[in-house]
């Protein structure tokens, strides 16, 4: 028999459930337990749909939720689907819905949806989404509020992505300076923009310069979180691409063969983490001259960017030209040079003739075949 309840004492109500349910969900997801996390956020949707019906704007909030988790899962395009109806119910709330949370939820739709076209190397869908988001910020809380910060970090991402260094470096510097104003120096949440700062310079190819910029964000977060948070694993793994290209291997596979070991338990075997810290630790591998276990982690990194990124996506182009510089030292030319071609072409379709990274595959071409060669 229900035992009742005391006199005075109201009874949760659905909306009580969603709530209690919506917040388990972003603890959930703090601490990577995603599929958890993703289980909560669909019950707190539908409670919310249920009872407020499915136009509110909380359930614009707790969709935004549900496709954060969702993309950490890679499952990227229900997470768009999920972010573009959040979306479209505030365009269609429009001025009947103001205030603080109703911006942010705003802000939080148009930064998914650009990240996620950005994802998809989508650039030039991905560029007015976050755009947006940033000057949505600026007008709902000031130039050099903490959510401006964050939407100008969120556009350098982008414009790392795109080549436009000087833009990025702009932004990043901007949100720093920002986010010292509001939280002081050393502070966790300017972990990333120290991270980022140090994986702009390593795209730059000025790695020297990148190394104390990732490695104070990753002593920030090892302070603040400890080894295994999936934060402090990602800042690992990008100190360890800083300290390959420097030549400080051992230091270097030591981090990378951590942050695969955490990414794989958190994560699953086939996630895009785990195959981004492949294709680093293959490098590394052929740097050292293990060439044959080189190649097993190219491939490995390769198949699963094809599946799931797409073939012709300029991430899973990049493993395929990595893969290509190998191959010659295998004794297999022509098929290093096929591939490429090929993934020379995927680049210049998605980044343009003048990207950085196409340069640099194009000269990878020319040196395979031969150094009086041009593509």
């Amino acid at each position: 028999m229900p035992v009742p309840a005391e006199e005075g004492m109201a009874l949760p109500t659905p909306i009580d459930d969603a709530i209690a349910l919506h917040d388990r969900a972003l603890e959930l997801q703090e601490s990577a337990q995603l599929a958890e996390a993703e289980t909560c956020c669909r019950r707190a949707l539908a409670l919310i749909e249920q009872s407020d019906g499915p136009e509110h704007p909380d359930v614009a909030n707790v969709l935004n939720t549900l496709a954060s988790i969702l993309d950490q899962r890679g499952s990227f395009h229900e997470a768009e689907r999920h972010a573009r109806r959040a979306s479209q119910i505030m365009d269609q709330l429009g001025d009947r819905v103001q205030g603080v949370e109703a911006d942010q939820i705003r802000i939080e739709s148009l930064t998914l949806l650009g990240t996620l076209a950005r994802n998809r190397a989508d650039y030039g869908k991905a560029e007015p989404y976050l755009q947006c988001a940033l000057h949505l910020a600026e007008q709902a809380f000031g130039a050099d509020a903490t959510q401006t910060a964050s939407a100008r970090n969120n556009l350098a991402v982008l414009y790392k992505y795109t080549g436009a260094f000087d833009q990025a470096e702009l932004l990043y510097r901007q949100a720093l300076k920002s986010l010292e104003r509001a939280f002081g120096p050393g502070h966790l949440e300017l972990a990333t923009v120290y991270h980022n700062l140090g994986g702009l310079e390593h795209a730059r190819g000025r790695h020297g310069r990148g190394e104390p910029l990732a490695r104070k964000g990753y002593e920030i977060r090892l302070r603040e979180l400890g080894p295994d948070h999936p934060d402090s694993v990602a800042d690992a793994a990008a100190l360890a691409s800083i300290l390959d290209a420097l030549g400080r291997r051992e230091e270097a596979e030591k981090l990378f063969r951590h942050a695969l070991a955490v990414f794989e338990r958190l994560y699953g075997p086939e996630h895009y983490e785990v195959a981004v810290n492949l294709n680093n630790l293959a490098a590394l591998k052929q740097a050292q001259g293990d060439l044959v276990e080189a190649e097993r982690l190219y491939r490995r990194a390769l198949h699963m960017k094809e599946k799931l990124l797409g073939a012709e996506h300029p991430d899973t182009a990049l493993t395929a030209n990595n893969l290509a510089m190998l191959l010659p030292w295998l004794g297999r030319k022509e098929e290093a040079g096929l591939m490429c071609r090929r993934a020379l072409g995927i680049l210049e379709k998605n980044l343009g003739p003048d990207h950085p990274k196409v340069a640099t595959c194009r000269k990878n071409y020319a040196g395979i075949l031969g150094p009086s060669t041009t593509p």
